[in-house]
């Protein structure tokens, strides 16, 4: 038999960051604690600032019966002459039942006592209290908090509690409150109590309170909304998912309003206004023809038929924080970029300060330049200049004004305030890319130039890192040096740069204290198994060949990639295997063509040359060449014996083979794939 149950915490407002951020651990939990005790059903879980809900249409008013089996001692043991030894008088005990009442069954070819019960399920009335403390228990929201006399926490007070099943009101105390039969409406309605005469009328309840329950119907509104403005307003409101995702959980009756504010501020940099509208305020901002308008959308959590004083209150405390904006960069721009300061901000303990750290990055770009010269239009007279003033006033923006107010935005600062001062478009570009690429499929540099830079950035911070043995651990990452690896690889891949990992790390080593070199290469190499989307033993074989540089690990991986997926490369795999499994590191490779003795030596040593010989415009032409010889390597190992009495015929066509898979082991080892 099943009934409704409802299940609300009434809270304090709930802050909508941590909320989020473990919202669907928290319905997951119920479902396991659900399942622990025997009580699976349907649920839905939904949340408002004031409160976190459970509703099931259909909960089991008992666990279901379970069938308990115990195994005891070997018989022989249990029983002596006839009679129960203590230890079959102590397994009955830890039963609850008389000797007599046991039973035996074979157990691994011995004969057992044996009890089994059917233990009847408990009423679901008495176990919701231990199950509501393990939900609550674990909502690991971070930082938590202790009110009035209370010792346990939870991330807000909680100051109402509903437990339904059914008609009736389960009675219960939690953190002090007793449950109930009443709710809590929206403040603006009711700051009383407001009583549920039943589960089906809950809902309807909070809404006549101006309380939209579900988080789905409240975006649905808000939404509607946004479309509503931008077609009377002819704006266009930029819809950021996290932004409306935390207005969804800080609102319970929602109203998006269009604001405006003075176009003076739009002088600023036009990310200095967002940043500010919705870090602070969490406010949308509107464009107009594809720039930013002097408008803005605030989601009102007011109930009311005039919301003009709310359009005006929120245009209010929005003015002073332009102000205070505007302020900043007219300072920043009257002071220029400049580095000064810098050598006072200690970057990292054994590193230096932030101006040892742009010291060492410029020493890395100019070796990139050296390296990849040929990639840029420019001289080098002309280029590494350029490349020096880019590092050197790419951190310039973090003794900024606006930058101690917006740290999210430092680069983007630098790239504004360089561009005020004239300076060349390389370097402002530069300065704003230095970080990309940000994330995993996050836009890259959009020049050579400005990838040099990020590259630099990335490699100091590596290399920095591991000399005084800040290596990341298991899922632990806190200086994001597996990103920087990610960025690296794929700046190298986008702009086809020649980047040996091996070599790279040994000819910068030398600026930074001695440390084992090995770590970081094998660090990168690994990153390198997570940016090719790729079986991984192909990445391991052409590793495998020795094979440091990432591009070419790129072209070489994904040119076997195309062979290994084809439908009969299992059939061919296993001819080419037999190769490697027949060479030997030791074998001598010089082939003596006066020794064959059998037509299928020629015609597989000259098939073999001829393919050698041949120019090929990718790696994947050369490989299907190379595995285009299958069907002769299958005659010959029919036809001829290898491993020949003959000391000199074996060596030789040992040799013959050896080439083969020499062939491919420049561009992988081929005994390494597996399908």
């Amino acid at each position: 038999m099943t009934k409704p149950l409802l299940i609300e915490i009434g809270v304090e407002e709930l802050p909508a960051i941590p909320l989020l951020k473990i919202i669907q651990n928290i319905e997951t939990s119920w479902q396991n604690i659900l399942q622990r005790y025997s009580l699976e059903c349907d649920f839905e879980f939904y949340y408002t600032p004031r409160r976190l809900v459970l509703i099931h249409t259909n909960m089991p008013i008992t666990q279901a019966s379970s069938i308990v089996e115990l195994v005891g001692p070997p018989l022989n043991v249990a029983m002596k002459d006839g009679e129960p030894t203590p230890a079959g008088l102590g397994f009955a005990a830890k039963c609850g039942v008389a000797f007599d009442k046991l039973a035996t069954r074979e157990e691994k070819g011995r004969e057992v006592l044996f009890y089994s019960s059917t233990v009847d399920g408990k009423e679901t009335v008495g176990l919701l209290k231990d199950m509501l403390m393990e939900w609550i228990s674990s909502m690991a929201f971070g930082k938590m908090m202790r009110w009035a006399s209370m010792s346990d926490e939870f991330i807000r007070p909680i100051r109402w509690l509903q437990v339904r099943l059914g008609d009736t009101n389960v009675p219960m105390t939690i953190f002090g409150v007793n449950s109930s039969n009443f709710t809590f409406v929206h403040r603006m309605v009711d700051t009383a109590g407001v009583e549920v005469s039943s589960i089906e009328s809950y809902e309807d309840a909070l809404k006549n309170g101006a309380v939209i329950l579900k988080p789905k119907n409240r975006e649905a509104l808000i939404v509607a909304d946004f479309d509503d403005i931008e077609r009377v307003n002819g704006v266009t409101i930029e819809r950021d998912d996290d932004l409306l995702a935390e207005v969804v959980a800080i609102t319970e009756n929602p109203k998006a309003l269009l604001g405006t504010f003075d176009e003076g501020f739009l002088r600023l940099p036009p990310e200095v206004i967002i940043t500010s509208m919705k870090e602070h305020q969490r406010y949308f901002p509107a464009f107009k023809d594809g720039k930013l308008s002097n408008h803005f959308v605030v989601v009102s959590n007011a109930v009311t038929n005039d919301y003009t004083k709310v359009i005006e209150g929120n245009q209010r405390v929005l003015k002073p924080r332009l102000t205070d904006a505007l302020f900043f960069y007219d300072n920043d721009l009257k002071r220029g970029l400049s580095i000064e300061g810098l050598e006072k901000v200690q970057f990292m303990d054994g590193l230096g300060s932030l101006k040892d750290k742009i010291d060492r990055e410029e020493k890395i770009a100019l070796y990139l330049v050296d390296k990849y010269s040929h990639k840029f239009d420019k001289k080098l007279d002309i280029l590494k200049p350029l490349m020096s003033q880019a590092i050197r006033l790419a951190k310039a923006d973090l003794t900024s004004e606006m930058v101690y107010e917006f740290t999210e935005l430092q680069g983007l600062m630098g790239y504004y305030y360089a561009t005020a001062l004239g300076k060349e478009i390389e370097i402002c570009e530069a300065i704003k890319e230095q970080y990309m690429p940000v994330g995993e499929g996050a836009e890259l540099p959009s020049s050579l130039f400005s990838a040099i830079v990020a590259m630099a950035v990335k490699l100091d911070t590596l290399l920095g890192l591991f000399s005084v043995g800040k290596i990341p651990t298991g899922s632990k990452d806190p200086f994001a040096l597996r990103r920087a690896v990610n960025g690296i690889v794929r700046i190298a891949v986008e702009y086809g740069l020649p980047f040996d990992v091996n070599s790279t790390i040994l000819d910068l080593s030398s600026n930074y204290k001695p440390f084992e070199l090995d770590a970081l290469s094998s660090f990168m190499i690994e990153r390198i198994y997570k940016s090719i989307d790729v079986n991984p033993s192909i990445i391991a074989s052409v590793l495998a060949s020795g094979e440091r540089d990432v591009c070419e690990i790129f072209k070489k991986s994904l040119a076997l990639e195309s062979i290994v997926s084809r439908d009969d490369f299992k059939s061919i795999s296993s001819t080419f295997k037999r190769v490697a499994n027949i060479s030997k590191d030791d074998v001598r490779l010089t082939v003596d063509t006066t020794l064959f003795v059998q037509d299928e030596e020629k015609i597989l040593y000259d098939e073999f040359m001829t393919v050698s010989n041949n120019t090929y415009g990718s790696y994947e032409e050369r490989l299907s060449a190379l595995f285009g010889l299958k069907n002769i390597l299958d005659i010959y190992f029919d036809n001829v014996m290898v491993n020949s009495d003959n000391e000199v015929l074996k060596s030789n066509r040992q040799a013959t083979i050896g080439a083969i898979y020499n062939s491919f082991k420049s561009i992988a080892d081929i005994k390494e794939i597996t399908i």
